[in-house]
């Protein structure tokens, strides 16, 4: 149950994360100056994304692993 939740709670960092650079990717398209710092932001929590993902499911297969054997 615990992992769940924590599994849960990661997923919804993760769309968080994945909004925060969806709405930057937005801005920048309607400001020409500032668009390429913006982007770069975009980049940073799509990042940010994918290192939490990658995070739990590493930890996932640690604990499949000696389940396997």
């Amino acid at each position: 149950m615990n992992g769940q939740i924590n599994g849960h709670a990661i997923f919804e960092n993760v769309r968080r994360y994945r909004g925060i650079a969806s709405l930057y990717r937005q801005t920048a398209a309607f400001r020409p100056r500032q668009r390429w710092s913006l982007l770069e932001q975009a980049s940073e929590w799509e990042a940010r994304a994918l290192s939490e993902l990658e995070a739990y499911f590493a930890v996932r297969a640690d604990y499949a692993t000696p389940l396997a054997a």
